[in-house]
């Protein structure tokens, strides 16, 4: 098992604001209305996968598409009127239909509840972010009547057993705050975040024994998380830095790995 310490000193010096420019949450620091940074940074953590630089450059693209007005644009998108700005706009696979009909419901679900924020509806009762990403990802299928079916392959849910990483990561973003996370959102607590795992970070786990369970799915999100939130009862994503930071970038120079 690794010791608490190094874990700690991992994420002292992973988590600062150098960290920031190469990370697909620098586009939300590029804005300052927090209705801009909760609905760029959405389409940030869901486009967050492949090269960290092509990330980027396409969030750059989307924000010229958008007039670098992105809560305006979402939040009066009509489709015959504004459709064509995203016609040809995709990443990976998530296609121009994709971003076009998720824009659209996203537009409908703004209008109808005030903010991305009260579309995840996170109670403070609660005992993780569970029930509301389950929440946020029905409500956006639901929200018109023609959804097709691809979508829901964007939108994870805990009750299909993923891991819902990029959901999870963009809750750790709006939620926890600090040099590097935003902090925006009141309703809920750093506690109940769950810690954001892929095949890297698991891969991670199980090497220093955080984690036993062989899958990556929800279940095992939860139990990292509860490794975690026994090393920091308030802030257990905090160490989120630690496995990123380790698998992005190596073990920092002079420092000693540690076990207990």
């Amino acid at each position: 098992m690794i010791s608490q310490r190094y874990l700690d000193q991992l994420v002292a010096h992973f988590e600062q604001p150098a960290f920031i420019d190469d990370d697909p949450i620098a586009v939300c620091h590029a804005f300052s209305d927090p209705r801009d940074q909760e609905i760029i940074g959405l389409y940030a953590a869901l486009l967050a996968w492949g090269r960290r630089a092509l990330i980027l450059a396409k969030l750059e693209e989307l924000c010229d598409r958008m007039c670098y007005e992105p809560w305006a644009f979402v939040s009066r998108f009509d489709v015959p009127r504004d459709g064509d700005r995203l016609a040809s706009f995709g990443h990976r696979t998530f296609l121009p239909e994709d971003a076009l009909i998720f824009t659209r419901n996203l537009g409908l679900l703004i209008r109808q509840h005030g903010s991305v924020e009260s579309i995840f509806g996170i109670e403070h009762h609660e005992a993780d972010v569970g029930p509301a990403i389950e929440r946020f990802s029905m409500r956006v299928m639901q929200a018109h009547p023609e959804t097709p079916a691809r979508l829901q392959k964007h939108l994870a849910r805990p009750s299909r057993r993923s891991a819902c990483k990029r959901l999870c990561l963009y809750l750790r973003w709006m939620v926890r705050k600090g040099p590097v996370d935003l902090g925006i959102w009141m309703s809920a607590r750093p506690e109940q975040l769950v810690l954001p795992l892929d095949v890297h970070s698991g891969r991670q786990a199980r090497a220093w024994g955080m984690l036993k369970r062989n899958a990556n799915d929800w279940p095992a999100a939860q139990a990292l998380t509860e490794a975690c939130r026994a090393l920091a009862p308030c802030d257990p994503v905090r160490y989120d830095y630690a496995f990123f930071g380790l698998g992005a970038y190596g073990p920092p120079a002079g420092l000693q790995i540690e076990s207990i």
